[in-house]
């Protein structure tokens, strides 16, 4: 078993990474909760639940009530009115200040299931099950959320885990497309913190098609040590742990723009990433070797340009209204160097000039 210790100010908490975890979900619970457990609250997802969540529930043998709750998989469930229905679920239940929530699915469950977690009682324990490579970052570090229509994870707090259990196996049911969705967040740590982890996934990643589980556990394990590290010398987002947002200022201006769900988060980040390093190279007058990070993001199936069915002003309207701009500024993470990230204000006018360069050519046929 491949583990990782997450130091956090206000917890200390271990990430499981096994292949088949999802069976020793029960027994891994007692062994985390240090005070007693009168019952679980397992939250999924329509596309998660009719794969994994028999698998969970069973894992409990009957030791304890346990109760699911379904919601319909995508972003629009992370809603006030989907949070609400799953809060009167908890209610009707019975859970209490002694109960846990088990997050089985990707990040959208993760964030919704935490959330309700962190605000049901005032605060109850909950444990991050992710079933998606994308869900390895927002599973670790205690960032919880839902949307609001005017702006994406706007309504949210920090609320940290008892555990972590990854199950790899579950990662071979995706899809590629989710599978590329979240390499771009393991792609996202090496740039900003251990530039070997970058020149390693380059070097053994070019493809998504038959990837061994060792590999993946190994991979899974180097990334989350980075949002380790990260996450223990900045809990609540107030100094380094912004850096963790490198390529996401636009990405999520793309998906928002997009619409939610026509571009994964994942592949909105990747395009983020070359904005970023292309915003990098002219604010700080460096060379970063875009085209060569360009040129294996192609390989990997990921858009570096920017659709031209999107509209540059309103990309940039949706990045002043970014949770790092203030005052209308933005402010962008962008690389001095590669490992040597730095949060700044970047001016309109720049931004513009580097969206325009990275949009695509029309194609007028």
């Amino acid at each position: 078993m491949n583990q990782v210790t997450i130091e956090a100010k206000s917890k200390t908490y271990h990430v499981f990474i096994n292949a088949g975890m999802r069976h020793e979900i029960g027994s891994l619970l007692e062994s985390v909760c240090t005070e007693n457990v009168s019952s679980v609250l397992v939250i999924s997802d329509s596309s998660v639940a009719p794969l994994y969540l028999e698998d969970v529930v069973g894992s409990f043998q009957k030791k304890l009530p346990t109760y699911t709750e379904v919601i319909q998989s995508g972003e629009a469930s992370k809603s006030f009115g989907v949070y609400e229905q799953v809060m009167t679920k908890a209610l009707e239940y019975g859970l209490d200040r002694k109960s846990v929530i088990i997050a089985l699915g990707g990040g959208v469950v993760g964030d919704l299931a935490g959330f309700v977690a962190s605000t049901y009682m005032r605060g109850i324990r909950f444990v991050q099950v992710p079933t998606t490579l994308l869900a390895h970052d927002s599973s670790v570090g205690g960032k919880v959320a839902i949307n609001h229509p005017l702006g994406k994870n706007m309504v949210g707090s920090f609320h940290q885990p008892e555990a972590v259990i990854y199950d790899t196996e579950t990662l071979f049911s995706l899809p590629e497309k989710e599978w590329r969705s979240g390499f771009a967040e393991v792609i996202k740590h090496g740039f900003i913190r251990n530039n070997k982890l970058l020149s390693y996934l380059q070097q053994e990643v070019n493809s998504f098609e038959q990837l061994p589980v060792p590999l993946v556990n190994q991979i899974l394990e180097q990334s989350l040590a980075v949002k380790a590290e990260i996450v223990a010398e900045d809990e609540t987002e107030s100094g380094v742990r912004a850096y963790l947002n490198f390529g996401h200022t636009l990405a999520h201006a793309i998906e928002s723009e997009s619409g939610y769900g026509v571009v994964t988060h994942g592949e909105a980040v990747a395009t983020g990433m070359i904005f970023a390093l292309k915003l990098s190279e002219k604010m700080f007058d460096v060379e970063l070797d875009v085209t060569r990070y360009e040129d294996w993001f192609e390989k990997l199936g990921y858009a570096t340009k920017i659709s031209n069915q999107l509209q540059v002003d309103k990309l940039i309207s949706k990045m002043q209204k970014d949770k790092k701009a203030e005052a209308g500024t933005i402010r962008m993470v962008l690389l001095q160097k590669l490992e040597e990230p730095t949060l700044i204000e970047v001016p309109p006018n720049i931004i513009k000039q580097v969206l325009l360069e990275q949009m695509e050519v029309e194609n007028n046929g």
